[in-house]
């Protein structure tokens, strides 16, 4: 990555949590986080900056401080070339690397005639907004030598300046020894007065694990600091900029001239400056702890080799001194490589810390997935073991949510309160599938009656669709935290009257006990989780395939079935035509010689025979049904239903039937020949099974939208489709019988009785509704009458509705 693309992508970040507007004077207490630290239009006072283009070098602005460390005015320098400050040879050196990467040349040695005498200089070089930045540091800050890092590094001897320190470094073997031996490694390079290793939090602040110290000093050892001690904006540029120093926290801001870049007419964004002002807030933040000099090297979750990655801040190696004191760049360089290589081994210790702790998680869930690998269902699965599926994340209780269904086991709010949390949880899980938090209760007040048992939520979203969730709960744990002072900024009035947000001045030992939350959620229980949720999609797709398997040959099963009946019902016809047939020849040619009784015995047979052909026929029939081609296209159904009622009426003159149509059917695309059966069927049987007069019966449906009142809520029918409805004042069926009826050849009464009748138009009926992807079930009262309701799939949706 490029320094252009490194400061775009700081503007970006910076940007979206700072005000450029906003000047250090008006800070106050609600502007704190906001401050645009990253454009101070300033620098501190130990070095020079100067920005000049690439093509032509001349210079475009210059800090004021200029006349002091160089002995010139700005106005002495602004539109002049950089020959005005450097000998062609040094020009020569800065120009062979404007089109390489500035960290192979960084720091450039520079000897430049101050007052007439030539002084030794460190130039770095980056870019910014359009220009060429160039910060020229002077080396000591104080008149007595022993204020400034003595030692000049020799980079060939870089190796052996970060041997020693790393072999210590990486031969420790938990996080606390390796925080104290980085401590006191950083101590001993550099020579602050105190050095600390300093721990961030999920919710931002600090807590000191490790110190190096001077004797005189008192201890910050255990101390926590409240997130508001290092804004939003601050963590930021320390997770993009690995090491920044302060050699006197007390010297006088130097302005730039001009204030604005002339190249984008903007303050000029100092984000990878080294000499960077610092944020006054700070300043006098460092001047109550009695801190003059400071360096921070940050440290990076997961190594944080580049500052262009989007590694997250851990923490900061912080180090104080109560004078002023400077570093050579080589120093700084080695304090930055052994913070990055720091950052690799903080991750992997701590890690290692929750070794024994991960391998209990990944026990249970182990144990877990078996489990329910071999259920039927999820909710079979958890109720079968649920000590384990609490101590997959360590929880005290957990909850399985499938659509409206809540399962608790252990110590859980009450499921009357699940719904109304998961909504909540949806707002914020957003495309992610876990959310979690150790402060449920002031996240999300209706919790409040139950910090007992729900102080803390991990929340696992295993389907959108089916709305399908896994809880987990902890309860509320009371905590002693000791604070380095009170944790919340005082707040100061000013002569006008306003509030004005200061830092603390006291870092004494501060007790705070903290209520209503729960222990937090480890990263290792969270990656279980999801961990989990990825197993449980295996297994449900596993499961999918297996089923599929199954549809599959059970498919091939039916169909090989339904062409068994076909033949065999076709080829059976004939011997019984032919038993038929010879039945009639022996009446019609030996009945005088068979007597009364063996003519009886024959007819018998005759009658039998046509029986049997009738439900061979009805067998055909239903296989035709199951095999038949549907034939799919816009029906009116009103129109079918009155070609059946004539032929009905036609059929059974003598009937006194009374049909009822509260509106005409609507179209729909079906099969018109297929549809036209079902309403035979379930008419037919209205009026065959009926000992009323008159009959009664009543045609419709009822759409999607309308009150679904009058349907029985036990029924298996998808309210969301067109339900359809035949209904009679008939014979009614007794409720043992209701499914019975659907089976083939299945008669509730003797063949002579209600017309007679194979037993199969209803197993048809439902055979057509099945195919058009719907339902086909009933409701019936014993002596008074049976609805019969049918839906026709998604497939035969309403496509119009007649007489509407």
């Amino acid at each position: 990555m490029t320094s252009s693309d490194l400061i775009s992508q700081v503007n970006r970040s910076i940007a979206m949590l700072t005000d450029p507007k906003l000047a250090s004077s008006e800070l106050g207490l609600t502007n704190c986080d906001r401050e645009p630290i990253h454009i101070p239009n300033a620098i501190q006072a130990h070095g020079v900056l100067l920005t000049f283009t690439q093509t032509d070098l001349k210079i475009l602005q210059i800090s004021q401080n200029c006349d002091v460390l160089l002995g010139r005015s700005a106005a002495a320098f602004l539109g002049q070339p950089l020959l005005v400050l450097m000998a062609p040879s040094q020009i020569a050196k800065i120009e062979s690397c404007l089109n390489d990467d500035f960290e192979n040349v960084n720091p450039l040695r520079l000897s430049l005639q101050v007052d007439g005498k030539s002084q030794g200089f460190e130039g770095i070089l980056h870019r910014a907004d359009g220009v060429i930045v160039l910060e020229i540091e002077q080396l000591a800050i104080a008149e007595d030598p022993a204020q400034a890092d003595a030692r000049t590094v020799n980079f060939f001897d870089f190796y052996k300046f970060v041997k020693a320190p790393m072999a210590r470094i990486q031969n420790t073997q938990t996080l606390a020894e390796l925080a104290q031996q980085t401590v006191t490694t950083i101590r001993t390079l550099t020579g602050f007065d105190r050095v600390m290793l300093y721990r961030f939090a999920e919710d931002g602040s600090g807590n000191v694990i490790a110190e190096a110290k001077a004797d005189f000093l008192d201890s910050f050892l255990g101390l926590h600091y409240p997130a508001s001690d290092i804004p939003r904006q601050a963590k930021e540029l320390y997770r993009l900029n690995l090491l920044r120093i302060i050699p006197d926290a007390s010297y006088t801001p130097s302005q730039l001239e001009p204030q604005l870049n002339p190249i984008t007419g903007e303050p000029l964004d100092l984000s990878l400056s080294v000499l960077r002002s610092v944020s006054p807030m700070h300043t006098e933040y460092l001047a109550n702890m009695g801190v003059q000099a400071s360096m921070s090297i940050s440290l990076l979750s997961a190594g944080g080799a580049s500052p262009s990655d989007s590694r997250q801040l851990w923490g900061l190696i912080a180090c104080h001194h109560d004078s002023p004191k400077q570093l050579s760049y080589e120093t700084r360089t080695i304090c930055e490589f052994l913070g990055q290589a720091i950052s690799f081994e903080v991750g992997s210790k701590a890690d290692a810390e929750d070794l024994d702790y991960k391998i209990q998680l990944q026990t249970a869930q182990a144990r877990f997935i078996n489990t329910i690998a071999n259920c039927q269902s999820l909710g079979d699965g958890f109720a079968q073991n649920p000590d384990d599926l609490t101590a997959l994340v360590g929880a005290t209780g957990a909850v399985f949510c499938e659509r409206s269904q809540v399962t608790a086991f252990g110590s859980t709010p009450p499921s009357a309160s699940i719904a109304d949390l998961i909504t909540w949880i949806d707002t914020q899980i957003g495309e992610d599938a876990v959310f979690s938090t150790n402060t449920l209760v002031s996240e999300y007040p209706p919790m409040v009656p139950h910090k007992d048992v729900a102080s803390g939520l991990l929340a696992l979203r295993i389907s959108r669709i089916q709305k399908t969730y896994l809880l987990w709960f902890r309860p509320e744990v009371l905590q002693t935290i000791d604070w380095g002072g009170q944790p919340n900024k005082p707040v100061e009035v000013e002569e006008d009257h306003t509030l004005r947000l200061t830092p603390r001045k006291s870092f004494d030992l501060w007790k705070e006990t903290v209520q209503l939350k729960s222990l937090p959620w480890k990263p290792c229980e969270i990656e279980a989780a999801l961990e989990l949720r990825s197993r449980i999609i295996g297994i449900v797709l596993q499961k999918a395939d297996e089923l599929a398997v199954l549809n599959a040959e059970l498919e091939r099963s039916n169909i090989e079935l339904d062409s068994f009946a076909y033949v065999a019902s076709h080829d059976l016809k004939e011997p019984l035509r032919g038993i038929h047939n010879y039945s009639t020849f022996l009446i019609e040619d030996y009945g005088d010689k068979l007597g009364e009784d063996g003519t009886h015995k024959l007819a018998t047979l005759m009658r039998l025979t046509q029986r049997m052909e009738d439900l061979i026929e009805s067998l055909l029939h239903y296989s035709r049904c199951g095999r038949a081609e549907l034939l799919f296209q816009s029906v009116n159904l009103a129109q079918v239903l009155d070609n059946v009622l004539d032929t009905i009426k036609i059929g059974h003159p003598s009937i006194a039937a009374e049909f009822e149509l509260p509106r005409p059917l609507p179209v729909v695309k079906c099969d018109r020949t297929q549809l036209r059966e079902l309403f035979t069927n379930l008419i037919s049987n209205a009026i065959k099974y009926n000992d009323r007069d008159p009959k009664k019966i009543e045609i419709g449906y009822i759409l999607p939208n309308e009150s679904h009142d009058s349907v029985p809520a036990d029924l298996d029918l998808d309210r969301s489709q067109t339900i359809f409805y035949v209904k009679d004042n008939g014979i009614g069926i007794r409720a043992k019988h209701l499914e019975n009826i659907f089976k083939i050849f299945k008669r509730l009464h003797p063949a002579n009785k209600y017309g007679g009748g194979t037993g199969a138009g209803l197993t048809i009926a439902r055979k057509i509704v099945e195919r058009h992807g719907g339902t086909l079930t009933v409701a019936s009262t014993f002596g008074e009458g049976s609805t019969f309701y049918f839906t026709l799939g998604s497939r035969s949706r309403s496509v119009s509705l007649g007489g509407l």
